[in-house]
């Protein structure tokens, strides 16, 4: 069989449309029980940007192998059939380019931001940003290997790791203890997802779980700064909303309320603060490169929320949204206030 044309810099659906490459990714991701459907979000990417964006569960070396194996048009012997997707057959989809993050250095200078969930996802490329341009970082995670390794990549910045949960008020206390007399900034960024189940599904595990970490949680830690900001006449605050904070149709019942109730949060705290010198805000992320997954644990709610996940623009990495995060916690926020701003790739606007 002749070799296809495929590179690292082919798009993933360049890669699925392709006879060869859609029967070597198939082949891979059935080794780890998964179809090609789990590409769907990031389809218009470079297959070249999983190398980073997997954190190491997809090497150069693998994906060395895979362009070496498209060349020599080299079909799995019994290899699954390929299965079926959205890509166009015909016309080639161009690679997204990558976007570049700039970094102002200095700009969080003389500043101590609290960043939860920063072991990962949006948290950690948050804290990063905010380590890289010059602040001083709390740096709040469930997980302390995680918040080891994100020290280590940092370690010629001002971060302070906390092990916490901040559902539990001695972990909000040692979140404050280590952030010391001046929190400037705290970006609410931790946070899960729901099952997807309606209302009339909904058990009272889910619904505890999700609204004690994405509402309690927020809020805890709002209420353990804000005193602080107001004695000194400033500061900044940036929670985490979501698209479901924005319609009916991107979670389940738990989540989409949990994130309706912190554009609350946000709104009533911007408005009483607001003549203090404070700015409390929130980020409505859409579809972003995490590790939080979701799961449907009822048919109703797969049905209906995968059907409005047509228009759901392209997945972005994590960088993408700290971006958003560190505008409004920084000096260049100065004239925003209760803001829920829809960092979605224009999804909210369909």
């Amino acid at each position: 069989m002749s070799g296809s044309t495929l590179t690292a810099n082919s798009s993933i659906a360049d890669w699925l449309a392709d006879p060869a490459g859609n029967a070597i990714l198939t082949e891979m991701l059935a080794q780890n029980g998964q179809t090609p459907d789990v590409f769907k979000p990031v389809r218009r990417l470079a297959i070249k940007r999983l190398v980073p964006l997997s954190r190491g569960m997809f090497t150069q070396e693998m994906l060395d192998d895979l362009v070496r194996r498209a060349a020599s048009g080299e079909v799995p012997a019994g290899a699954p059939a390929p299965i079926d997707t959205d890509a166009p057959p015909a016309a080639s989809v161009p690679a997204v380019e990558p976007w570049t993050e700039r970094i102002d250095a200095g700009r969080f200078a003389g500043k101590t931001v609290i960043v939860t969930g920063a072991g990962s996802g949006i948290g950690r490329a948050t804290a990063s940003r905010i380590a890289r341009e010059g602040g001083h970082v709390i740096a709040v995670d469930v997980s302390a290997p995680r918040l080891e390794e994100f020290a280590g990549e940092h370690a010629d910045a001002a971060v302070t790791t906390i092990v916490a949960d901040i559902t539990d008020d001695a972990g909000v206390d040692a979140i404050i203890a280590a952030a010391g007399n001046t929190v400037d900034g705290l970006a609410n960024i931790a946070g899960i997802m729901d099952d997807m189940t309606p209302v009339g599904e909904l058990t009272d595990a889910v619904w505890n779980r999700v609204m004690a970490i994405n509402v309690t949680g927020t809020m805890k830690l709002m209420r353990a700064v804000i005193p602080g900001m107001v004695a000194r006449g400033s500061g900044a605050i940036v929670n985490t909303a979501s698209e479901a904070a924005l319609r009916g149709s991107a979670a389940g019942a738990a989540y989409t309320a949990s994130k309706h109730a912190v554009v609350g949060l946000t709104k009533s705290s911007a408005f009483m603060y607001g003549p203090s010198g404070l700015r409390v805000n929130a980020v409505a992320p859409g579809a972003t490169i995490t590790n939080i997954e979701a799961s449907f644990a009822s048919p109703l709610g797969a049905e209906r929320v995968q059907s409005a996940m047509v228009l759901i623009p392209g997945a972005v990495e994590a960088e993408a949204l700290a971006a958003s995060i560190t505008f409004l916690l920084s000096d260049d926020g100065v004239n925003v206030n209760g803001v829920v701003l829809a960092s979605d790739g224009g999804w909210s606007a369909a």
